[in-house]
């Protein structure tokens, strides 16, 4: 069983952990685990991590994130998209230019209220199980941050957007926001992630196609562990202070403090390392030797 992350292409109508669970069961790993919710309704880049690399998956929780949304203008949602009971709103006869203005309104940085049907949980159960219930309170408005966002295309009531955002923005809101600020009302019709952080779903692969494929191509399909933690400066250790690390022990040394990616010789991946105010270098989070082993001997790591 090899370690590693797929990049995956959800279909839309099943849910993250159901794409999940199938991809495991493909792998026959027992260990696995995504780096994001995509809803039901959704499609495009789920990453899973299976063996050791989902000791590394939180990386991507926190990384920025790219999607393709199709918003429906003129009309309002119980639930902010598709799913929910459709209202008319008021007429989106406006021309493109107000579009254009309206949505460069919403680049930087926003507050942004949780809506009740989502995952966010409260004492311990999830929004969207009060909303079905009826139930509903409120929620506290969370700082997010829009880097960009683009008109791609507009069909009559139909527009889509193409939005960069931190973790935690729901474009189911921002669909609703904008629908709000034209005066027309408006809904999330379909959304896409097509990448989190420098992983695009150019490179994912559907469930359908991974399940045809043989074992040794769906092997090929993993990138290595550390792709999940590339963004993080390498150090490359000796024999004998990569000796150290694995088992657990800290290392003298003169390091930049923070948190890094972890090699030895060979530029196999150890894991994270923190080099501490005094320059000694503290391992952090490590891979299974097995697993550093996989690493083709003498491939330089980014």
């Amino acid at each position: 069983m090899k370690h590693g992350v797929l990049l995956l292409d959800k279909p839309a109508g099943i849910s993250s952990n159901a794409a999940l669970q199938r991809v495991r069961r493909l792998f026959e790993w027992s260990k696995a685990g995504h780096t994001g919710t995509l809803d039901p309704l959704a499609t495009g880049l789920l990453p899973i991590c299976l063996g050791e690399a989902t000791k590394f998956s939180h990386s991507l929780l926190d990384a920025d994130k790219t999607y393709e949304a199709t918003i429906r203008l003129g009309f309002r949602s119980t639930t902010g998209d598709a799913e929910g009971e459709i209202e008319v709103g008021a007429a989106a006869d406006f021309p493109d230019e107000a579009v254009h203005a309206t949505i460069g309104a919403f680049i930087g940085p926003l507050e942004q209220i949780p809506p009740m049907h989502s995952a966010l949980k409260k004492d311990g159960r999830p929004l969207y199980s009060y909303a079905r219930a009826g139930e509903s309170f409120v929620r506290e408005a969370r700082k997010i941050i829009i880097n960009r966002l683009q008109l791609i295309d507009r069909e009559r009531e139909t527009i889509r957007i193409s939005v960069d955002c931190s973790k935690g923005t729901y474009v189911r809101v921002l669909a609703q926001d904008i629908g709000e600020k034209l005066g027309c009302g408006g809904y999330l019709l379909a959304l896409r992630r097509t990448g989190i952080r420098d992983l695009s779903v150019d490179g994912a692969i559907g469930l359908e196609g991974l399940a045809a494929l043989p074992e040794s191509e769906r092997d090929a399909r993993l990138l290595p562990v550390d792709c999940l933690v590339n963004s993080l400066p390498a150090i490359h250790l000796d024999q004998h202070t990569s000796r150290r690390i694995v088992t657990g022990q800290n290392v003298a040394g003169a390091f930049v403090p923070g948190l890094n990616r972890l090699y030895d010789q060979a530029g196999s991946f150890l894991g994270l390392g923190e080099a501490a105010a005094d320059g000694n270098l503290v391992p952090k989070r490590l891979v299974s030797t097995v697993a550093a082993s996989e690493r083709p001997r003498g491939e330089n790591p980014n």
